[in-house]
C-alpha cells in the first residue's frame, strides 16, 4: 500500500494545503480503484469544499462514522488506512505531476472499460456506440489547468506581452476586408456575411475558402445547401481560373494537370462535406472534426458553414414550439462555442429580411428571424448589390459590427465580383471614393467644413 500513488496523493490531501488547492478539482473519486480509498478521498474532498481547509486525520475518522453506506468491518478498514496517512513531504512538483499522469491513465482506464461496455450494449446509460469517440478524447484531454483568470494587477507584464504578441489570423486576399479585421480572422470567432437570395453569400465563402487553401491552410467547408459536387464545381472555377460553365467542357488531361500543379502550390487541405438541410448541429459537427482527425490526420484551421440558418440546434428540437429569435440565437451560439473549442475563426452566412432584399442600405435590423444572431457575430457585415454596381462587376461591403475595429473606419467599401469565375477581386482605389465613408474616420458635409477647420486648429494649437 505504501507505495502506491493512491496513498500518496492521499497522505499529501491532508497534510500539503499548496498541493490541495493545485490537484483536488481534477480528482474524482471514481479513480480510486480501492473502495475504502475512495471513501477517504470523498470525505476529504467534502470536508475541504465545505470549510475551505485540508481535513485532519480526526475529522475523517469522525466523518466516516457517520456514513450509512458501509459496515463495521469497512469502518475499522478505512480507519485503519487514516492512521497510516503520516506527513512525509514529497517534492512538489514531482508530486503534481505525477498525480497528473495517474488522473489520465486512469481517465483513460475507465474510459476504455466504458467504451467496451457500449460497444457490447451492455451499458444501461442512455449512450449509443457514437459516444465512444468522445469518451475516449474526453479522457484524453485530461490536464491540471491551472489557469483561473487574469488578475489585473499582478499579470502585467503577461498583459503587456499580449499587446505586442503577433496573433494567429487567417489573412484574406482582400486588401479592404484585411484593414477591417487588423490583418484577418482570429481564432474562437464567428464571422457572418448577410445577403439577399442570389447576392453572393456561397460565392463568398466559396472565394475565402479557395484564398485559405492557397496559404497553406486546412480547410472544413460545411454545406446544407447545395451538393458537395456543386461546391467543389465552385472552388474548381476560383481556383483553376476557368469560367463556371466552361469546367465542364475542359479535357480530362487538362483538369488533371492543372489540378496536380495547384496541388504542388498549397500544403493545405479542403475538406467539403455536406449534410441535408436542418438536419446537423454543432454536436455533428464536433463529431466530424474528431471523425476527420482519427480517420486523416485532417484539423482544420477555419470552417466554413453554409449556412447558419438551414443549421438544426444542439439544445432545441427542429419541431419544438420555440421561436425564431431564440433558435437561430442558439445555433448561433452553438456555432461560437465550437469555435472556441476548436480554437478556429467560423464563417457563415445569413439571409436578409424583405424588406433588406431590395436595400441598397442594409442595416443589422434586417437579419432574417433573429436579432440574435448579431448580437453573437464577431463581424458581420453586409453584401449589397444592385443594378449599377451588378454593371460594374462589383459589389458593396457594409460593416453592420465589428469587434476587431472601429466598424466607422470603412464602414462601405467595394470589392470587384467575377460571378463566371466565383471570384471576388480589389477594386482601383478610384473606385472606394465615391462610396460614402469608405476608407475615412469622418465625414462632413459641406456646411460642416468650417466647424471641422475651426475645432482641428483649437485641439492642435
Amino acid at each position: 500500500m505504501m507505495d502506491k500513488v493512491e496513498f500518496l496523493i492521499l497522505r499529501n490531501l491532508i497534510h500539503n494545503e499548496e498541493y490541495v488547492r493545485k490537484v483536488l478539482p481534477f480528482i474524482k473519486g471514481e479513480y480510486f480503484e480501492d473502495y475504502n480509498q475512495k471513501v477517504v478521498f470523498e470525505e476529504i474532498s467534502k470536508f475541504v469544499v465545505e470549510y475551505n481547509e485540508p481535513a485532519t486525520k480526526e475529522v475523517l475518522c469522525i466523518e466516516t462514522e457517520k456514513r450509512h453506506d458501509i459496515n463495521d468491518t469497512s469502518f475499522q478498514e478505512v480507519t485503519k488506512l487514516i492512521s497510516y496517512l503520516e506527513d512525509e513531504p514529497s517534492e512538489f512538483n514531482w508530486l503534481v505531476n505525477t498525480t497528473e499522469k495517474w488522473c489520465r491513465d486512469r481517465a483513460i482506464y475507465l474510459a476504455l472499460m466504458e467504451s467496451i461496455s457500449l460497444a457490447d450494449g451492455k451499458s444501461d446509460e442512455e449512450k449509443g456506440r457514437d459516444a465512444i469517440p468522445t469518451i475516449l478524447s474526453e479522457a484524453l484531454a485530461v490536464s491540471f489547468d491551472t489557469h483561473i483568470g487574469h488578475d489585473y494587477l499582478i499579470d502585467y507584464e503577461e498583459r503587456y506581452e499580449s499587446y505586442h504578441r503577433k496573433e494567429d489570423k487567417i489573412a484574406f486576399d482582400l486588401e479592404y476586408f484585411n484593414k477591417i479585421t487588423k490583418g484577418g480572422l482570429p481564432n474562437k470567432t464567428l464571422n457572418i456575411a448577410l445577403a439577399g437570395t442570389g447576392v453572393g453569400k456561397s460565392l463568398f465563402m466559396c472565394h475565402v475558402a479557395s484564398s485559405a487553401l492557397l496559404q497553406g491552410k486546412n480547410v472544413l467547408y460545411i454545406t446544407l445547401e447545395m451538393a458537395e459536387e456543386k461546391i467543389a464545381e465552385r472552388i474548381d472555377a476560383n481556383l483553376l481560373n476557368v469560367s463556371i460553365q466552361d469546367i465542364i467542357d475542359l479535357p480530362k488531361q487538362m483538369y488533371t494537370s492543372k489540378v496536380t500543379n495547384l496541388a504542388e502550390k498549397t500544403q493545405g487541405t479542403l475538406i467539403i462535406k455536406e449534410y441535408p438541410t436542418a438536419s446537423a448541429h454543432s454536436g455533428h459537427f464536433k463529431s466530424l472534426l474528431q471523425e476527420l482527425a482519427l480517420k486523416k490526420s485532417f484539423r482544420p484551421d477555419i470552417i466554413f458553414i453554409d449556412y447558419l440558418n438551414i443549421c438544426a440546434s444542439s439544445r432545441y428540437r427542429g419541431n419544438s414550439t420555440v421561436n425564431s429569435y431564440s433558435y437561430i440565437k442558439a445555433i448561433a451560439e452553438e456555432l461560437r462555442g465550437l469555435a472556441v473549442e476548436a480554437n478556429l475563426p467560423i464563417v457563415s452566412a445569413t439571409q436578409t429580411t424583405r424588406s433588406g432584399f431590395g436595400s441598397s442600405d442594409v442595416e443589422l435590423t434586417d437579419t432574417s428571424e433573429s436579432f440574435g444572431l448579431p448580437a453573437t457575430a464577431d463581424l458581420m457585415f453586409a453584401l449589397i448589390s444592385t443594378d449599377e454596381l451588378e454593371g460594374l462587376n462589383q459589389i458593396l461591403v457594409k460593416q453592420l459590427k465589428n469587434r476587431y475595429n472601429d466598424p466607422t473606419i470603412f464602414k462601405r467599401f467595394v470589392v470587384g465580383i467575377d460571378r463566371a469565375k466565383m471570384r471576388l477581386y480589389d477594386c482601383e482605389q478610384s473606385a472606394q471614393e465615391d462610396i460614402v465613408d469608405s476608407g475615412h474616420e469622418e465625414e462632413y458635409t459641406p456646411q460642416e467644413k468650417p466647424f471641422k477647420d475651426k475645432f482641428n486648429q483649437f485641439k492642435f494649437s
